[in-house]
């Protein structure tokens, strides 16, 4: 990773060098919350970096129908879920000040959940449970820690952890969660611009800095979808280029949403800021009228909901005071039931090492050539690479390869290695 950095300070005309590492050490102390005490039962401790879901404020008192998501899911009101047999997790943030916002009563994470919990369930197969809302800290770093601390502890229960609320700088927060447990990982951003601005004073315009060359580092890959070219300066996509960092500019995207399937497929780590939606379908945003639909984001986080290897994704950057009709918080809303119907249909996927399950194509565009799999189940598509690590693809890298060529994705996964 010093070689990143390298990299990187060679940009230092755009993204200054001091700009580059923040302190691990104060990420660390955390004066705010207890410490996490060693005790069997992991999930009693979670009750100091919680706070439970106020259920009859968000429904008025009108309370909920059968159908309604409410209804099946299990909910922290007054003692924490037991979440043994739960797929997904859902924690609320509510820290904005790494965006220059310093209003503890925005109440992002229960405006969208309020919405949620109003919509049907539909997907009986897949257990969820609400842990209400992570603390917020004395300081950002203590933030950053609690959310650390939460979210590293469900990802070693093999939990799916979706957190909603807070300003995209928490996306740091949650690659923390990832790097406790030492091992790599691929990671993806949606948003309309590439946060490594490293001339703003602001943690939610810079944190890839820290995310992306911070040692230790345990991204082994990072991709960013839906940046709109005139926010982004052309040397920073250079240089993220000679990373072998994959960007995929929002028009791309959007005319070829099916080849955004395979990038998610492989992701571990999602952060998905609500400024990729174009304003006309998410007014909290400000960022540009161009963008996602509200269409386009439900599909790509049901892409993201039939991924086997994902285990944490955020939606952030939503801000109820900016919000008309609280329509964007609707959308969120809808993304998350999207994503829930998106694990209902991983489950349905089988195992690459039940060979009966799948059609093989082999082709010779390499002098080895190259296996490619085709799940009968669902459709989806995998090659092998040379060392034969198979990876996510989609069709149309298979018919690229069948006219002995070589795919785009392939290529890219042997440039990094």
């Amino acid at each position: 990773m010093i070689s990143y950095i390298i990299e990187l300070a060679d940009f230092s005309s755009v993204f200054p060098v001091q700009y580059f590492l923040f302190s691990e050490a104060a990420i660390q102390q955390t004066n705010y919350f207890p410490k996490f005490a060693q005790t069997k039962n992991r999930m009693y401790d979670l009750h100091d970096f919680l706070s439970p879901v106020d259920i009859h404020f968000l429904n008025e008192d009108s309370g909920y129908n059968d159908g309604q998501f409410a209804k099946h899911i299990n909910i922290y009101e007054t003692e924490l879920p037991d979440i043994t047999d739960a797929d997904i997790v859902l924690v609320g943030v509510d820290e904005f000040r790494g965006s220059g916002i310093f209003d503890n009563n925005i109440n992002a994470a229960n405006t969208i959940r309020k919405q949620l919990y109003q919509l049907h369930y539909w997907h009986f197969d897949t257990k969820i449970a609400d842990m209400g809302n992570i603390k917020t800290g004395a300081s950002l770093n203590d933030s950053y820690a609690a959310i650390k601390t939460v979210l590293s502890e469900l990802i070693r229960m093999k939990k799916t952890v979706v957190i909603i609320g807070g300003s995209h700088d928490v996306t740091l927060a949650q690659y923390f969660a990832h790097r406790e447990l030492v091992k790599p990982i691929e990671a993806t951003c949606i948003d309309a611009t590439i946060d490594l601005r490293g001339e703003s004073s602001l943690r939610s315009e810079n944190f890839l800095l820290e995310m992306l060359t911070g040692e230790p580092n345990f991204i082994k890959h990072y991709n960013h979808i839906g940046f709109q070219s005139y926010f982004v300066h052309p040397r920073m996509l250079e240089t993220m280029d000679k990373l072998r960092f994959d960007c995929y500019r929002v028009g791309r995207a959007k005319e070829n949403m099916e080849e955004m399937e395979p990038v998610l497929r492989n992701t571990h780590m999602l952060s998905f800021d609500i400024n990729a939606v174009k304003y006309s379908d998410a007014p909290s945003g400000r960022c540009s009228p161009n963008g996602f639909t509200g269409e386009e984001a439900c599909v790509l986080t049901r892409y993201a909901g039939m991924s086997n290897n994902l285990s944490t994704f955020g939606v952030y950057g939503y801000n109820p005071k900016e919000d008309a009709n609280e329509l964007t918080a609707v959308l969120a809303a809808q993304m998350l039931w999207y994503f829930i119907d998106g694990k209902s249909r991983s489950k349905q996927e089988a195992s690459l090492d039940e060979s009966n399950l799948f059609n093989e194509f082999n082709t010779s565009f390499t002098e080895e050539g190259t296996l490619f799999l085709q799940s009968r189940r669902t459709g989806r598509w995998w090659m092998q690479l040379p060392d034969k690590k198979m990876i996510a693809c989609s069709y149309n890298d298979y018919v690229a390869a069948s006219k002995n060529e070589m795919p785009e994705r392939w290529m890219r996964a042997q440039e990094r290695g």
